[in-house]
């Protein structure tokens, strides 16, 4: 029911009272019966100027809905509200807060609109200024690569940036609201509280303005090193914390490696050193054994002394293996032809596996010529595959593969250690037990073995490494437990003849661009840098590229994308799904999507379920080439199949 005033003159009186507010009465079309003087004052029209026009042309509104809907709702409920933008007479903006009421004047029935209004154009601009710092605020915490992450001071997260999401894997939905603890292992976690409690009564500093290395915890659970940075601000008589964070764990692995890179270079350079003393006292003892061989005339005590040279000489060897390992053995390198090498002694290989083991060699190119000794070369090579029987004591497969590559930078960003260059590649892979991760990272150091006391010296390996590093090479080890050993030792290739080298020259200067795609591409692989390296290959192709670190991650990644075109996964991988249990989910879920594999062993029927027979294989290390030929190759078959027609039977 609208209000009554009985009066129009009363009206006129309670205006008059508030002459000084900002008041506006006008008829239901807009013409401008009564103005205030506080009206006169916050738009610059006197009274006489403004009674008498349109309200709605005079001030130029701007609505923030039509104004039929605003007359609709006065009508039905006698008032509306809202905020709508005014001309002053000199044409500035004027923001309002306005509240429109229905007046029914009984004199002669007319229907008058009264408008309170109240200036808000200062708070707007406050309010638009705070804005406009909250987003610039945002964009850098988005694009700095620190996580930040902030908090009041009863450790709620009040912000979560968007380099904090991908770190931990929670978006600022899951997280904004919730205590910081939950981003904390234990003891840290439970005792978090406390910590803040214990500042704010004491003042005592554990990590505010100082930082620390401290473990997160991310969203599946793994526990990771960071590195965090906490500062402090009061505002509002409240304190908040913000903290920045740094994933340690790529800086700490290139530590961990460099570290165990200078404790190899001393341990080679200290036995290489006992080695050499240990020569000259075996040939004193050798020596004089020699001298008594030719005067002692008594066969029992020449037994004797056969057993005494027999040991010299066991001693020897074992000074050669230390000092090979030290980098100090003398090395008759020559021009040799790998392949022709390996070929000269698989028979012998093949007696020293024994029947249990299948036993084969795969050759790729005819130009596997490297400069390196080969007497000392195959030592090498039938100490690993001695090592490989002894890890398949139930039978197995042993491959040794022989290809020439070349490890570009790319590479070399992937594994520090690595030289780049064209190399011989001599691959010896077996199916045998594996390697936990605190022994593969032993393996290669003097005296430290996993066999039986009278099994071996523990300077099989060692020797290995120290000989492919005296020759100029490099040399990996792949293993996983339960999944078999690679061991790659990589050669420096013997330069190509100088016509050979125009040929290849001119035959890369006419090669194709790199073909690429818009497709969006799922990357799963658990090492940082491997997966960093492939997703600037991939986008750098013109793929959209989706990763992950292991399979729960991938198919999670693959519920929240509906239109991944393609799987590119590692086959072996923590977390308790390999690579090719993946591809199966994936098939089973999603049949149109094709699977590209990749490994650091061998080839696919060692690293996984005859990987080979599906065609989809990319085998570590791999060229950018390789990379987007076989990733094109599939996505483009995956097309056509999609696109042939059914045809009727």
């Amino acid at each position: 029911m609208k209000n009554k005033i009985t009066i129009e003159t009363e009206l006129d009186a309670v205006l008059h009272l508030l002459d000084e507010a900002n008041i506006i009465v006008h008829e239901n079309d807009g013409i401008i019966t009564r103005w205030s003087s506080g009206c006169e004052t916050l738009y610059g029209w006197s009274r006489e100027e403004a009674v008498g026009r349109s309200v709605h042309q005079l001030l130029q509104t701007r609505f923030p809905m039509p104004l039929d809907e605003i007359r609709k709702q006065l009508a039905g409920e006698d008032f509306w509200q809202g905020e709508v933008e005014h001309r002053t007479r000199d044409g500035r903006s004027v923001f309002v807060a306005t509240r429109w009421t229905a007046v029914s004047l009984s004199a002669d029935a007319k229907s008058v609109v009264i408008q309170t209004i109240t200036d808000v154009t200062e708070m707007k601009r406050v309010q638009n200024d705070l804005a406009e710092r909250e987003a610039h605020l945002r964009s850098v915490l988005d694009t700095v690569p620190e996580s930040a992450i902030v908090i009041d001071d009863t450790g709620i997260i009040t912000s979560f940036s968007a380099a904090a999401e991908r770190l931990f894997g929670y978006s600022a939905a899951e997280v904004c609201g919730q205590n910081v603890s939950m981003l904390m292992p234990n003891p840290d976690r439970d005792a978090h509280d406390s910590y803040i409690s214990n500042y704010v009564e004491t003042g005592e500093r554990r990590i505010i303005g100082y930082g620390r290395v401290v473990n997160g915890r991310r969203k599946d659970g793994t526990i990771f090193p960071m590195e965090l940075a906490v500062g402090e601000a009061r505002t509002g008589g409240k304190r908040i914390f913000t903290g920045f964070v740094r994933d340690l764990t790529t800086r700490q692995k290139i530590e961990e490696e460099l570290r165990q890179s200078q404790k190899m270079e001393a341990i080679g350079q200290l036995a290489g050193g006992l080695a050499h003393d240990f020569n000259n006292l075996l040939t004193v003892i050798s020596g004089n054994l020699e001298m008594m061989d030719y005067k002692l005339e008594d066969a029992h005590l020449r037994v004797l002394l056969q057993e005494a040279q027999a040991a010299a000489e066991d001693g020897a060897k074992l000074t050669g293996q230390l000092l090979a390992f030290g980098r100090r053995q003398p090395l008759d390198n020559r021009l040799v032809d790998v392949g022709q090498l390996v070929s000269s002694f698989s028979d012998l290989m093949r007696r020293t596996l024994g029947e249990a083991i299948e036993f084969r060699t795969v050759t790729t190119g005819s130009s596997n010529e490297a400069l390196v000794d080969a007497s000392q070369l195959q030592n090498a090579i039938l100490n690993l595959v001695i090592n490989a029987r002894d890890a398949m004591p139930r039978g197995g497969k042993l491959t040794v593969e022989l290809s020439r590559v070349r490890l570009d930078a790319d590479y070399a960003k992937m594994y520090p250690n690595m030289r780049t260059g064209e190399f011989v590649l001599v691959s010896v892979t077996d199916t045998g037990t594996g390697m936990t991760p605190d022994i593969k990272s032993k393996a290669f150091e003097p005296f430290f073995t996993t066999k039986d006391t009278s099994a071996g010296t523990g300077l099989g390996l060692s020797m290995v490494y120290g000989f492919i590093k005296q020759s100029g090479g490099n040399i990996q080890l792949y293993s996983e437990p339960g999944q078999g050993t690679s061991v790659r030792m990589y050669l420096p290739a013997a330069k190509r003849k100088t016509g050979m080298d125009s040929v290849r020259i001119t035959a890369n200067q006419g090669q194709s661009p790199l073909p690429g795609g818009a497709e969006k591409i799922l990357v799963v692989e658990d090492d940082p840098r491997v997966r960093r390296v492939t997703v600037s290959r991939l986008t750098s192709f013109g793929y959209q590229v989706i990763e992950a670190e292991n399979g729960n991650e991938a198919l999670t990644q693959l519920e929240n994308h509906d239109d991944i075109a393609l799987l590119f996964t590692d086959v072996v991988m923590p977390g308790g799904m390999t690579g090719d249990e993946l591809a199966n989910r994936v098939r089973a879920a999603k049949p149109h999507i094709p699977v590209l594999f990749t490994s650091g062993y061998t080839e696919p029927e060692i690293a996984g379920k005859e990987l080979a027979l599906t065609g989809s294989w990319l085998k570590k290390p791999y060229t950018s080439r390789d990379l987007a030929t076989r990733v094109r190759a599939l996505l483009d078959a995956t097309d056509s199949t999609l696109a042939t027609p059914v045809t009727a039977m």
